[in-house]
């Protein structure tokens, strides 16, 4: 059969014909077991202790990604038949983008300390299933693939903005599929106008065309706002602490102390000799099947937290965004102390989360307006993308709820003060 259709809720029909070399490709790479491997992934992480819907893959997401990616190329190869020749590598890099991230998707790189583009670049270039597939089309793939996600490297100014700017395949898909999955609104961009507004500057790099301005500012926006209500919900916050904790004291502890298998063994002690085999063994499952036997076995306090996790037992935060330094220090002593009197290890128990949102980097691949005659900076051209290139920074004091009532006194007292 030449044809496979992938049924999505949000692009519906995904299509696939393997009599097309690029689109052969594509499937011989989602049936390796890499790809396969990241139906166990979520891609949110653990929002869905948030947002109960949150249940949505890394290979959901990698598929919508080169969805795009094709139409894109489909719509700008009409205006320089000459990006034919690099197909093949949009296809893959779009594809295969995510294909090195840890258990929970972006978590893992703060609790593990991993990079996923590293990974991924490792896994193209290594894996015997992803290598041979790539070679098929050249010899050089793999590595034109690896560069562009890990190097931000392309033979092509337009292919490597598809895949990696702010205006990518990758943004457009994770906004709308997050959204549809959390239940949030803001989410909801228009990607056919925006796909409709690309187009190729003088110097062969994607840009707008006048007519997707309100397009693009309106997917800058929501962009902030999905960052603002679901990525840094001050829950999400404390579900990422909580298992920040938990790995700490999994590594502190040690294999003495605690049960762990082959593979996550060197995920936790070991992390330099991580191998194929053992990269691509630890997933969500895996992960959430450890977190269940320590909660029963571990030691007391990887144990309760564990079990604060797995049973969404989770802990408060307050919003001190407005404090300076010196404030914030002085929140967490005063959380910790209190905690200390309730009996509550302060280390499991209390601390900061810190994020910075900044919308729009202006001289960071910055998006540029091309009517056929000027070329434009964005932000020169739209108050509203000015205004997303100021970062906005959020402070969440972690603690637990015994301490609410005092704390809240405390904080008061404290926000006074200075």
């Amino acid at each position: 059969m030449s044809l496979r259709t992938y049924y999505d809720p949000l692009h519906q029909s995904i299509t696939l014909n393997s009599t097309i070399d690029e689109e052969s490709m594509v499937m011989d790479l989602i049936d390796s077991i890499p790809f396969q491997r990241l139906r166990r992934i979520k891609q949110l992480g653990p929002a869905y202790l948030t947002f109960h819907g949150a249940e949505s893959s890394r290979f959901t997401h990698s598929l919508g990604v080169f969805h795009i990616a094709r139409r894109a190329f489909n719509a700008l190869i009409k205006i320089d038949s000459n990006l034919e020749k690099y197909r093949a590598i949009l296809y893959g890099s779009s594809l295969l983008h995510d294909l090195g991230h840890g258990p929970l998707s972006h978590t893992s790189e703060e609790i593990f300390g991993i990079n996923h583009e590293d990974w991924t670049a490792f896994l193209i270039n290594n894996h015997p299933d992803i290598k041979k597939t790539l070679q098929g089309i050249s010899a050089e793939t793999p590595l034109q693939i690896s560069e562009i996600i890990k190097s931000r490297k392309s033979p092509n100014k337009a292919i490597l903005s598809l895949v990696s700017s702010q205006l990518d395949c990758d943004r457009f898909d994770y906004l709308m599929r997050d959204s549809y999955s959390t239940g949030a609104r803001y989410g909801q961009i228009d990607l056919d106008r925006l796909i409709s507004a690309l187009t190729l500057s003088p110097d062969g790099d994607l840009a707008i065309s006048p007519k997707g301005l309100m397009a693009v500012e309106h997917y800058l926006v929501i962009r902030n706002l999905m960052y603002r209500s679901v990525y840094n919900h001050r829950l999400n916050e404390v579900a990422n602490w909580l298992l920040e904790q938990i790995i700490r004291q999994a590594r502190a502890l040690g294999p003495k102390y605690i049960w762990s298998d082959k593979y996550m063994s060197k995920w936790l002690w070991d992390l330099e000799s991580i191998d194929l085999d053992s990269f691509i063994a630890n997933d969500d499952v895996l992960t959430s099947y450890h977190l269940s036997r320590w909660k029963d076995d571990a030691p007391t306090e990887l144990s309760e937290l564990c079990k604060r996790f797995l049973n969404r037992d989770l802990l408060k935060a307050l919003n001190i965004s407005s404090f300076n330094n010196e404030q914030r220090l002085k929140a967490l002593a005063i959380a910790r102390s209190l905690s200390e009197k309730e009996g509550l290890e302060p280390d499991n128990n209390c601390g900061l989360r810190q994020q910075k949102i900044q919308s729009y980097y202006p001289y960071k691949s910055g998006l540029r307006l091309w009517d056929g005659y000027k070329l434009e900076a964005l932000e020169n051209a739209s108050p509203i993308v000015e205004g997303l290139t100021r970062p906005e920074e959020s402070i969440w004091l972690i603690y637990p709820k015994n301490i609410k009532v005092k704390l809240a006194r405390e904080i008061k007292i404290l926000s006074r003060s200075d």
